[in-house]
C-alpha cells in the first residue's frame, strides 16, 4: 500500500468512475486500474462493488478510505512543518483568492513569498468560491480560500477565520442606526446583491427564509466591485464583508452596518487537494498565507474578523 494507491481509492470514491478518477490525478486510466487492483489484494478484499452507474465503495472500502484521509492529512501535517532553506525552494504554485481578499492579499503574499524564495513562481488566480473549488478540483489551482463548501472527500479544508457581513450604503443613506441594523429592516430598501448560486446569496436567502423575511432585489450581479458601484451611484445598498470595503469605508464613499438579529457571517476556509501531493513550493507558499491573514486579523486591517486558524508567525 502506497499514498498513489490511497489518492487513487479517494478519486475514485468521489467520482464513481477510474475514468473520471484518471482525468483528475492527471494520469491514464489504466494506472489508475492498476493502482486499484494492487491495493484490493493487499486489502484482500474488494473496495468497489462495480454497477451500471458506477463504482461504490464496499463496507471495507469506507473503513480504507476514512482512513485514508485521516493518514494523507497526517502526511500533509507533517510536511507542513519541515520548511526548507529559502534558497532550495523552486518550481510554481497557483493560489486562489476570493474577490474579497485579493486587493488585501495578493500583492503581500507574492512580495513576501519573493523575499523568501527568490526561485519560487507564483500565480494568482481571483474568482468566487464556486469556481475555486472546481478549479482545485480540476488541478488548475493549487490551493484556494474558500467560503466553507460543501463537504468533499477530494479536499483538504481547513478553517481560518470568520467574519462579520455588513450592510453597504452611502455615507448620508437612510437608516437611522449608527451601527447595527436587523435583518427585518433591510428587507424594504433595495438591494444589490449577487446572484444564485454565489454563497453570499445562498447564506443571506438562507437567513431570510428562517425568519420569513422576503427582499427587495434592485439588481444582480456577480462582480463586486460593480455592486459597489452601483450603491456609490445611489441605486441602492449591498452586502459584503469588511474588507472588502476597508479603504471606501476609510475614505468616506461609504458606510456600512453590522446585521443583526440574525447576525450575518461567513467562514473562510484554507481548501487543498488530497488527490495530489503537496510539493515543497506549495507548503512554503501555504505558510506565507496563513501567516499574512493572521496578521491582518490581528492589527485590525480585516474589519470584522475573527481568526480561527493555526498561530503563525506575523511575516
Amino acid at each position: 500500500m502506497d499514498v498513489k494507491q490511497l489518492r487513487a481509492l479517494l478519486a475514485i470514491a468521489e467520482t464513481g468512475s477510474v475514468t473520471r478518477a484518471a482525468e483528475l490525478l492527471h494520469i491514464v486510466q489504466p494506472a489508475v486500474s492498476r493502482q486499484l487492483r494492487l491495493l484490493e489484494e493487499d486489502m484482500g478484499t474488494m473496495l468497489f462493488e462495480r454497477g451500471r452507474r458506477g463504482m461504490d465503495l464496499t463496507e471495507a472500502g469506507h473503513i480504507l478510505a476514512s482512513h485514508a484521509r485521516r493518514a494523507l492529512h497526517e502526511l500533509d501535517q507533517a510536511k507542513a512543518q519541515i520548511i526548507p532553506a529559502p534558497g532550495t525552494v523552486s518550481g510554481a504554485v497557483t493560489i486562489g483568492l476570493l474577490p474579497s481578499t485579493g486587493d488585501l492579499l495578493a500583492a503581500a503574499l507574492v512580495s513576501g513569498l519573493k523575499r523568501q524564495y527568490p526561485q519560487l513562481t507564483v500565480n494568482i488566480s481571483v474568482g468566487y468560491a464556486g469556481y475555486l473549488q472546481q478549479w482545485l478540483e480540476d488541478g488548475e489551482v493549487d490551493a484556494a480560500l474558500l467560503y466553507d463548501p460543501k463537504p468533499s472527500s477530494l479536499l483538504e479544508v481547513q478553517p481560518l477565520l470568520d467574519e462579520t457581513l455588513y450592510l453597504v450604503g452611502l455615507p448620508a443613506s437612510q437608516p437611522t442606526t449608527d451601527k447595527v441594523i436587523a435583518l427585518q429592516e433591510i428587507a424594504g430598501l433595495p438591494l444589490i446583491l449577487p446572484g444564485q448560486p454565489h454563497g453570499l446569496r445562498l447564506l443571506l436567502d438562507r437567513a431570510c427564509a428562517g425568519g420569513n423575511i422576503h427582499l427587495n432585489v434592485a439588481a444582480e450581479t456577480n462582480a463586486m466591485s460593480i455592486q459597489k458601484n452601483l450603491v456609490m451611484s445611489g441605486l441602492g445598498y449591498t452586502i459584503l464583508p469588511g474588507v472588502a470595503i476597508v479603504d471606501d469605508l476609510a475614505a468616506g464613499r461609504l458606510r456600512a452596518w453590522a446585521i443583526a438579529r440574525p447576525s450575518l457571517q461567513r467562514k473562510i476556509v484554507l481548501a487543498l487537494p488530497l488527490t495530489r501531493r503537496s510539493s515543497i513550493a506549495l507548503r512554503c507558499a501555504v505558510t506565507e498565507l496563513l501567516a499574512l491573514m493572521q496578521a491582518r486579523v490581528t492589527k485590525g486591517e480585516w474589519p470584522g474578523a475573527t481568526w480561527l486558524g493555526p498561530l503563525a508567525a506575523t511575516p
